[in-house]
């Protein structure tokens, strides 16, 4: 039940405007990009179908293969691709702590004696600060894109934020967080 609940809710993690999520990439350096033209889905790596939903899963793939056909590599057949693309997706519960603290201060009247004049000032006071413990989750999808020839890892990009219960818009901050993810890969899309 638990595993449905993060169902709903780790797509939410998808709020590129917002200022926790992290866009990662590495490469290999001597992985020649401009041979690859086209591309398959190796599916979605272990238990990421537990956390997602079908058509969420159609959503991330649609959004990446566009992007790819960007770049001008084309989705086809697994038999026929140079490149195999990979996506995990992993959700961890943090625990994290705020502290508000609340000062007060003290008036006091003071009076001298001689030539000091009566008046008004701020007197000794105390704080008191509270401490809160809370949960919350953070999602990351990791893409991963294989040579087919050689079964090596030539690129990787990595999203990861908080999750955020407003799903509004879900499709949008997918396709936004797809594009910021390929934005790093080595080739530019085409204008």
């Amino acid at each position: 039940m638990t595993i449905r609940l993060l169902t709903g809710l780790f797509l939410l993690v998808f709020m590129l405007g917002c200022s926790s999520t992290k866009i990662s990439s590495d490469y290999d350096k001597e992985a020649d990009f401009t041979k690859y033209q086209d591309f398959h889905y190796l599916g979605w790596a272990k238990d990421s179908d537990k956390i997602l939903n079908d058509l969420d899963k159609r959503r991330i793939e649609e959004a990446f293969g566009n992007e790819f056909v960007k770049r001008g590599i084309k989705f086809v057949d697994a038999s026929e691709a140079d490149a195999a693309v990979s996506l995990f997706v992993v959700v961890d519960q943090k625990t994290g702590t705020t502290a508000y603290t609340d000062y007060y201060g003290g008036m006091g009247m003071g009076y001298g004696y001689g030539r000091a004049y009566p008046g008004w000032g701020w007197g000794g006071g105390m704080s008191t600060t509270r401490y809160q413990e809370y949960d919350y989750l953070v999602g990351t999808l990791v893409v991963d894109v294989f040579d087919t020839e050689t079964k090596k890892l030539v690129w990787q990009g990595v999203s990861s934020g908080t999750i955020n219960e407003n799903t509004k818009n879900r499709e949008d901050r997918i396709k936004k967080v797809a594009r910021a993810i390929m934005a790093k890969y080595p080739i530019d899309p085409a204008k």
